[in-house]
């Protein structure tokens, strides 16, 4: 099971090196944060395919979606300079908690 996880941490790597090249693209005028998109979720989609071999679906996207939140969270305060209010930061730390539990104690995160 670890080999599934690490190939969906890979997707979510992916997942956040695209969403974050699609701020920088400013709506696709710049050509080589463009190309990262197209190239950044290309890749983020094969390798959540390849963790679906041993993964549920809903599982795996509950943990792609989630981890790229935060991650892109956190990317966007540093490099973008966009800050979050308390409440922001209080629904990131449910999605971090709705992670933890599916991964935890439910018994759907293998096949």
């Amino acid at each position: 099971m670890p080999k599934a996880y690490l190939i969906l941490m890979i997707a979510v790597v992916f997942e956040t090196i695209g969403t974050a090249a699609l701020q920088a693209s400013q709506q696709f005028t710049k050509p080589i944060p463009s190309i990262i998109v197209v190239v950044g979720y290309g890749l983020a989609f094969y390798m959540m395919a390849l963790t679906l071999k041993f993964l549920p679906v809903g599982i795996t996207y509950a943990v792609w979606s989630g981890l790229g939140i935060i991650s892109i969270s956190v990317i966007a305060y540093f490099a973008f300079g966009q800050k979050l209010d308390l409440p922001a930061v209080l629904g990131l730390g449910l999605i971090v908690a709705g992670i933890l539990v599916i991964n935890l104690f439910s018994k759907t995160a293998v096949h």
